[in-house]
């Protein structure tokens, strides 16, 4: 290849890349910007003035080009203009980048982390309710008692205690199994959690009785934890 024609190429791919694709991916970069910020009101006035600039940019390059045939992309006198150019452009998509990780990504992974914790949470203090052991009635309750409010405990101990107790007394054992659990409302602090599951009373090793048993548990979110606040039945309709 002559020498013209490898000047020829580098010349095509600066204008290509620095003249053409770099004003455009700052542009794009400022864009995804206001979106990132809903388009809040001082960074539609701040992104209008950069797009302007970069447009008139934009502009006299294709004036230079056509009256020196050369731009800043291929203006050898003048690297730091390709320099400048180029990490302009970077900034801005960097910028759009990090904003986005910020306010998207990480707020996502927060819900997600929550909406697990909250079900995982649920589900233990459900199954625990709804289980009894006759040789030791208390050990479930204790067990979803840790996992709650401590001012909602006395309340729960009373409820679930009783039948617990009297199914104790009775010699007979129930056993939860969850079948399925889902969030119904998910909050920064408060969480909603729907939790299906089947329940089997034996006596004596002896089935008996079983049955699908739907809760819905409400939870509140205390010090980075979750805990519950209540449960309650879901009736069929």
């Amino acid at each position: 290849m002559s020498k013209l024609a490898i000047l020829k190429s580098r010349s095509l791919w600066r204008t290509l890349g620095v003249d053409i694709a770099a004003p455009l991916a700052a542009i794009g970069g400022l864009v995804l910007v206001g979106l990132t910020l809903d388009w809040q009101l001082w960074y539609v006035s701040l992104c209008s003035v950069l797009v302007l600039l970069i447009v008139e940019g934009i502009v006299v390059n294709f004036l230079l080009l056509r009256r020196d045939a050369v731009t800043v992309g291929t203006d050898d006198d003048r690297p730091g203009l390709r320099f400048g150019v180029v990490t302009l452009a970077a900034a801005a998509l960097i910028a759009a980048a990090v904003l986005g990780y910020l306010r998207w990504t990480v707020p996502d992974q927060a819900l997600e982390a929550d909406s697990g914790e909250a079900v995982k949470i649920a589900v233990a203090v459900a199954e625990s309710a709804a289980t009894v052991s006759p040789a030791n009635p208390d050990a479930s309750i204790d067990k979803a008692a840790a996992l709650m409010v401590p001012d909602r405990v006395s309340a729960f101990r009373e409820s679930i205690g009783r039948t617990a107790a009297e199914m104790a007394n009775r010699n007979i054992a129930v056993d939860a199994e969850t079948l399925s659990a889902g969030v119904e409302a998910l909050g920064p602090s408060a969480a909603r959690v729907a939790v299906v599951m089947r329940s089997v009373q034996s006596v004596a090793n002896q089935q008996v009785k079983q049955s699908i048993v739907a809760v819905r548990v409400t939870l509140t979110k205390r010090a980075d934890q979750w805990m519950v606040l209540e449960m309650s039945p879901i009736h069929a309709r």
